[in-house]
């Protein structure tokens, strides 16, 4: 085996050479080198800057090296970040926690480099410069990302500040560790099939101790391919009630407690946020956001929540009128909602999402959402199994084409749960990023695309539900902007410098075709007969498309809400915990009030482990992009393949292809011709009724 492949900062990178030890080695190694370098590029600039009536800064001088700097350390820490999501251990753990400290010091150091921000400022502020828009985005971006790194602070403030942001980073990922640890930890063991009367055999399998026994024992977990099905279908309420309440309070208790860390991490964030000028974190994290400002964003929520309310208000109490036809005692709560809304579902529209799953196995739904892609955006997609080195015999890859056969990306899947080593949830990373090298060679994209479906059984393959294809359709719709990018630049490329609320445009824009007929109808099959879905399988699942979309427009406002505010009102001399805070917002955000033993906050990731604090109402607010841009497409009708392959040619060669070269709303008038209307997401979320 290679020993130094977290060295080689290039290529697909080989798994299999790289282990927790390989880490403490290779890591220290490599900051050691990007460091020396470093210096002397500082060297080169003061010099270059300080040479009298000297021609002025170029492009070429200062970016490439500047740049292939952030490239090796992004390829080589991005590689030891992805592994520690996808195949963690403790010993890689352990290290990536070791040697984290290490690379926020050193990017520290390069967002902090006075000689780099006067050359940066120089290149930018040229007179007769012959830069592109492109370039002067990246270099007004850098120079933003420096000022929020401390390059203004001086002294003992920017050492505070260092400490802070070393700080922080560790807070996060030890936030991280507890979810999984937590998630991981808890089981119960269930002996008796008649507990889990209602659950899918399909899930029985997969939950079985034993897969060679039918009759149980069962061993449920927090995962999300265990957790959802008892709380969907699950008659046993106890059963279900014991499960809830196990969930919502994962990581709130013991030595994997999350509470104490969430109020350190918001008091360490207001102290940076202060130190550099800003009032409050939610106000640093908008400086570089396409909203104008907390007030825009809080304008949009309570638009959004104003129309969800009442609707939320309804469907509780029409689960409540159902469950009280059927012999229920008392009002609902919390663990029972999943439920009857199935049952509900069930009932209204005669659609058991269970009984939808043998109409789509994954090799289907894959074929189904590639020829669509091709549909929209002229492109081919080609298992390349074997082609690349993989982390878990899972993973599969896949090429990129064009219709001419040429080269445009690649991406891995891992698709599967595995939640003994693997982060929950789904999410798209960058393995490479598009950029020209200084020969002239083209590296081409290339993504990581990680879901947490049920796996296969057996000789079943993995039958997805309608949510599990969603989230698939969503992934690629991140994967889609990384892969079909033109930018050259990395730093502007794919999803690089997208400001972070339009990042979910393409993503949540892929999820409409879900719904769209020829898309559905061309990869529903049965997998064992090949029988289509019958059409008034596809009428009601169109149907029911804004079924409890009420409560669940809410639910997002409510985490967006408490996002927003922990980061902009919260402070301990509130006399308010967080998660007491959290509950005041709850009190006009949901119509079931958090359970006492609720501690949604200690396993809100997105927020406290993520890119999101601050942030997580850009869902909503990409949404309202997405909604407008696939309304553009039902402009043209979705029966026109000409109209449609148009549309979707110029979706690509704005939305996809110009990346973060220029300003979202810019590029957003490029495709539309105007500005997005959150006309689009009301309606489509069946929420029109309430708005008056």
């Amino acid at each position: 085996m290679p020993p130094s492949e977290l060295l080689r900062c290039e290529g697909l990178p080989r798994f299999d050479a790289i282990e927790a030890e390989h880490v403490d080695q290779q890591i220290p190694a490599l900051l050691a080198d990007l460091s020396e370098r470093f210096t002397t590029l500082e060297d080169q600039l003061r010099e270059r800057l300080s040479e009298p009536d000297s021609t002025p800064l170029s492009w070429d001088e200062l970016m490439p090296p500047f740049h292939a700097l952030g490239e090796r350390l992004r390829w080589s820490w991005g590689v030891v970040t992805h592994l520690t999501a996808v195949r963690n251990t403790p010993e890689l753990r352990e290290a990536h926690a070791r040697q984290q400290p290490e690379v926020v010091r050193f990017s520290n150091r390069v967002g902090q480099s006075r000689v780099l921000h006067q050359a940066l400022r120089s290149l930018l502020e040229q007179k007769n410069n012959t830069l592109d828009s492109t370039q002067v985005r990246i270099l007004e971006t850098e120079l933003l990302s420096m000022q929020h790194r401390g390059v203004g602070l001086k002294g003992d403030e920017q050492q505070a500040f260092n400490r802070t942001s070393e700080r922080l980073a560790a807070l996060s990922t030890s936030f991280s560790n507890h979810v999984l640890d937590a998630t991981q930890q808890w089981s119960l063991v269930v002996d008796d099939r008649d507990q889990l009367r209602g659950v899918p055999d399909r899930v029985l399998d997969n939950l079985a101790v034993d897969a060679a026994t039918a009759d149980g024992p069962w061993r449920l977990g927090l995962d999300m391919p265990s957790y959802v099905p008892i709380l969907t279908h699950a008659e046993n309420r106890d059963l279900r009630e014991t499960v809830y309440k196990a969930y919502v309070s994962r990581a709130s208790q013991g030595e994997l407690d999350n509470g104490p860390l969430i109020e350190e991490i918001l008091a360490l964030r207001q102290e940076q946020s202060q130190r550099l000028g800003y009032a409050n974190w939610a106000e640093l994290s908008l400086a570089s956001k396409m909203a104008d400002g907390v007030d825009a964003v809080e304008t949009l929520l309570e638009e959004l929540r104003a129309a969800a309310l009442p609707v939320a208000e309804q469907e509780l109490k029409e689960l409540n009128q159902l469950a009280a036809s059927r012999g229920a005692k008392e009002a609902l709560a919390a663990w029972d909602v999943s439920f009857w809304a199935e049952q509900l579902r069930r009932e209204r529209f005669d659609l058991d999402q269970e009984a939808l799953r043998p109409w789509f196995p994954l090799p289907q739904v894959l074929d189904g959402l590639f020829n669509l892609c091709e549909r929209l955006f002229a492109i081919r997609i080609e298992a390349a199994d074997g082609d690349a080195p993989i982390w878990h015999e899972d993973v599969r890859f896949f090429r990129v084409l064009d219709r001419r056969g040429e080269a445009l990306a690649g991406f891995y899947l891992d698709p599967f749960s595995r939640p003994a080593s693997k982060r929950g949830g789904a999410w798209m990373d960058e393995c490479l990023n598009r950029r020209r090298q200084p020969n002239g060679d083209l590296t081409l994209p290339v993504a990581y695309l990680i879901c947490n479906q049920t796996p296969p059984s057996g000789e079943t393959p993995s039958l997805m539900s309608f949510e599990e294809v969603e989230t698939l359709f969503h992934e690629f719709g991140h994967g889609l902007q990384h892969m079909l990018t033109t930018v050259e630049h990395p730093q502007a490329a794919g999803i690089n410098n997208v400001e972070w609320d339009a990042v979910e445009l393409p993503s949540q824009f892929m999820e409409n075709w879900c719904f769209d007929r020829k898309t559905l109808m061309g990869m529903a099959r049965h997998w064992t007969t090949g029988e289509p879905l019958p059409e008034a399988d596809y009428i009601k699942l169109c149907s029911s498309r804004t079924f409890m979309q009420g409560s669940g427009t809410l639910r997002q406002i409510h985490f967006a809400l408490t996002d927003l505010r922990l980061h902009s009102q919260w402070s301990p001399e509130l006399g308010l915990s967080p998660d007491a805070f959290r509950r005041r917002i709850a009190e006009t955000t949901t119509v079931l009030p958090p359970i006492e033993t609720d501690r949604f906050l200690c396993a809100f990731g997105h927020i406290f482990a993520g890119g999101y604090a601050a942030g997580y109402y850009s869902y909503k607010w990409a949404e309202v992009l997405s909604a407008d841009a696939f309304s553009a497409f039902e402009e043209v009708g979705l029966e026109q393949d000409d109209a449609v392959a148009a549309t979707g040619e110029r979706f690509r060669n704005t939305i996809l292809s110009l990346g973060g070269s220029l300003r979202p709303a810019e590029i957003y008038r490029q495709f539309r011709g105007r500005d997005a209307s959150s006309a689009a997401l009301i309606r489509h979320s069946g929420l029109a009724t309430s708005t008056g």
